[in-house]
């Protein structure tokens, strides 16, 4: 008897949450999106009028660190080839 009883709770439990989610989780990823379009609006808008300079101006933000040969170039071997046809 208990068993049956606690097969047909879990059963109703289980329906009750599964409509519940057939309503409340489309809001909650709808809303989700909103905000997501709403933050790539923004930043697309920041480049925009971060990029409002004259045509033909060049900005470089980063210049990368000189790197340095492990290797000098008098070492090493070099070998000739001859094409063979």
């Amino acid at each position: 008897m208990i068993l049956i009883r606690f097969l047909i709770i879990s059963v109703c439990v289980l329906y009750i949450i599964r409509s519940l989610a057939r309503i409340f989780l489309p809001m909650l990823f709808q809303s989700m999106v909103n905000k997501a379009q709403q933050q790539n609006r923004q930043q697309y808008q920041q480049q925009q009028q971060s990029s409002n300079r004259p045509d033909g101006k060049i900005k470089v933000d980063f210049i990368p660190p000189a790197k340095k040969n492990s290797v000098p170039d008098n070492e090493g071997d070099f070998i000739d080839y001859e094409e063979v046809k």
